[in-house]
């Protein structure tokens, strides 16, 4: 009974540690998009250069996930993770210094590289950190500290007045992960299940296992393919929402605080989501969760695109982010079930690193659009075909029989 208590309470100081880390991802993700509109007059910016801004940190983002993910299998999660946090924390800093577009593109690459390795060591040790029927619950848990982050970017934009008080939101998200890093080395505890992986490999003498046999053997190509396209939809619509939905806002005739608080929202509904809709899945099962997840997505979607007040403005927001938020935590969970632990990094990292691909066609393509002529209801109607797609992909992974958590699996 002893150990059973031991084990929760270290399960969940490890989910609390990473709901911080993720808190400060996310408000470093969205401090972009909160920023934008003061960062094009000081640094006289075009839309479409602007749209650069956003994807070259999404474009460090998805190196980051393939290699964070494949070293958290190597070296272990809790190590790669600290050494992430301490890049993402030091380049966000840096943002605050840049003088052009090129020095502004350089510090976001950098500051993506240190977010995109983070985000598969969160997976892997909140997914190895649960029991196996909590596993969807505490990803969700720990994925929902980054709505909130952003909306505590959102916050911080609106009581930095000025057009110089964008640099605060990269103060805050530069100094937090260092703060962070203390209690990380001295209260994060190392995957029981990874180390108990790597002695058994050793003990064996067994090779470690390779990206190919990771991602395509052992029955999981099809799994992997359908799990990318899934991600690679997802993430095209919600980036291109993170980053254009306050611009977006502001052409429909509202202010700047209307179009804050229509963000706030959006991660507000993204916060309740995350863990709402990723703890269904143990509680309704995975088709029902995911079936019902792209449904919402569609209807919020649409409630974007009739929308022309605040107030419909705000609820569109809180719906997108409520379903476009929490299915991407209901896809990071399928990810860490569909892998063992011995390549539960290398499999959830290059998903997420495929997913990071969308992130960076969401925002430019949207920027393109925009700096043509296109309207924000192009855009959303075009985002719903998008989704359609993933729907089915997603479908697809769940459509296949959950694995069993024997000792082998997990």
């Amino acid at each position: 009974m002893r150990q059973s208590t031991n084990r929760s309470e270290s399960g969940a100081l490890t989910i609390g540690l990473c709901l911080i880390v993720a808190l400060l991802e996310g408000l470093d993700l969205q401090s972009t998009g909160v920023a934008a509109p003061r960062m094009a007059r000081e640094f006289h910016l075009a839309v479409a250069q602007m749209g650069w801004a956003f994807s070259i940190g999404a474009l460090g983002l998805l190196p980051g996930a393939a290699i964070g993910g494949r070293l958290a299998d190597k070296l272990g999660r809790k190590r790669v993770l600290m050494f992430s946090v301490a890049l993402f924390g030091l380049f966000s800093i840096a943002t605050t210094q840049v003088w052009d577009l090129n020095s502004l593109l350089a510090a976001r690459f950098l500051t993506g590289l240190g977010l995109g390795a983070a985000m598969p060591n969160l997976i892997a040790l909140c997914a190895e950190a649960a029991q196996p029927h909590q596993r969807n619950t505490a990803v969700g848990a720990m994925y929902c500290g980054m709505p909130f982050g952003a909306a505590l970017a959102a916050v911080i934009g609106i009581v930095s007045p000025g057009d110089e008080g964008w640099r605060h939101i990269f103060y805050v998200g530069g100094v937090g992960p260092l703060l962070v890093l203390p209690l990380l080395a001295l209260f994060l505890r190392e995957s029981s299940q990874f180390v108990a992986a790597r002695s058994t490999r050793s003990a064996s003498r067994e090779p470690k296992a390779g990206v190919a046999r990771a991602l395509w053997q052992e029955g999981r190509a099809g799994t992997t393919v359908a799990l990318w396209i899934s991600y690679l939809g997802t993430l095209i619509v919600l980036y291109f929402l993170i980053n254009w939905l306050p611009s977006l806002v502001l052409s429909r005739g509202l202010t700047r605080v209307q179009s804050s608080v229509v963000q706030m929202m959006f991660n507000i509904g993204g916060g309740i989501g995350a863990i709402a809709i990723a703890s269904l899945m143990d509680r309704v099962g995975r088709r029902r969760t995911v079936a019902g997840m792209y449904l919402g997505i569609v209807v919020a979607l649409a409630a974007l695109l009739g929308a022309s007040g605040g107030t419909s403005m705000a609820w569109g927001g809180l719906l997108a982010g409520l379903f476009l938020v929490g299915g991407q935590s209901v896809l990071y969970a399928l990810a860490s079930s569909l892998y063992p632990t011995d390549v539960r990094g290398t499999g959830v990292g290059a998903a997420v690193a495929v997913g990071r691909l969308g992130s960076i066609l969401g925002p430019l393509i949207a920027g393109q659009l925009l700096a043509i002529g296109q309207g924000a209801s192009v855009l959303l109607s075009a985002s719903i075909p998008l989704i359609v797609v993933a729907a089915v992909a997603a479908w697809l992974v769940v459509g296949k029989s959950a694995p069993r958590y024997t000792a082998a699996a997990v």
